[in-house]
């Protein structure tokens, strides 16, 4: 071998040995993201108890109104928000909050892999809103932009508003979220879904009632923080999750 072809066999070598560098640098930023980020939105149970108990907003629920489920909620007491093919051999769960640096963090580093998913048919994810942040903080933002999540639900537009949401979150100390004014101003980035319709939901709350039977439902699974996740009933350990192994666990399962 001509050492100009060794020479150039060491320099392939080289840059890929970077490159690989490279990917588990970015890996790791992203698991770092979201580790980080979720150190602000786990409470511990009988914190949630004592302060949501206590926390207010002006259209603070406590279960008084009837629980309206969004169109197509299904699951135990219909607190599931489904999206993606019924039927897929895979199925996704996701606790998540609004107002939760966290879980927008998730959704940063796994999103186009769930979208992927999904648009293929091979994973159906089920949200579940929960507003752990209000009862962390104060105020009523998880609240009010799960209410409009779930009326998007009901115009067939949860997860294009979904994704809204989580785009122009506001910083985790920021209520703004409780503003019923900037959820339905968000719904113009969402075609068709600011409508008098989606505008009356937000207002009335009229999903209040059914989000906090979710919160309830969180609560009494003992999860401690947002986002919580299990793929076909099993717990997820998002320190060690990739989109590449999410992607490889599904493809496993729909081939099995």
């Amino acid at each position: 071998m001509s050492e100009k072809n060794q020479h150039g066999k060491r320099t392939a070598r080289e840059r890929l040995a970077v490159e690989r560098e490279k990917q588990k640098a970015t890996e790791k930023r992203r698991r770092t993201l979201i580790v980080t980020a979720s150190v602000v939105c786990v409470l511990g149970l009988a914190t949630v108890i004592g302060v949501v108990a206590a926390s207010s907003g002006k259209h603070r629920s406590s279960g008084s109104g009837p629980v309206v489920a969004p169109s197509g909620a299904q699951g135990k007491d219909s607190l599931a928000i489904p999206v993606g093919k019924e039927g897929a051999r895979s199925t996704l769960t996701v606790w998540e909050d609004f107002r939760c640096p966290a879980c927008r963090g998730f959704e940063a580093a796994f999103r186009p892999t769930i979208h992927q998913l999904t648009g293929s048919g091979r994973l159906r994810v089920e949200y579940h809103l929960v507003r752990l942040i209000d009862g962390n903080l104060g105020g009523s933002g998880s609240l009010r932009a799960a209410n409009a999540a779930a009326c998007a639900q009901d115009a067939g537009k949860f997860a294009a508003y979904h994704d809204v949401l989580y785009d122009n979150q506001p910083e985790e100390t920021s209520d703004s979220y409780s503003d019923n004014a900037r959820l339905i101003k968000l719904a113009g980035k969402v075609s068709g879904l600011d409508t008098p319709a989606f505008q009356k939901c937000v207002k009335n709350g009229t999903h209040d009632s059914w989000v906090d039977k979710s919160h309830q439902a969180f609560k009494a699974g003992n999860f401690s923080g947002t986002p919580t996740l299990t793929l076909n009933g099993k717990s997820l350990n998002l320190t060690q999750l990739t989109p590449a192994k999410l992607k490889q666990m599904v493809e496993a399962a729909d081939k099995g």
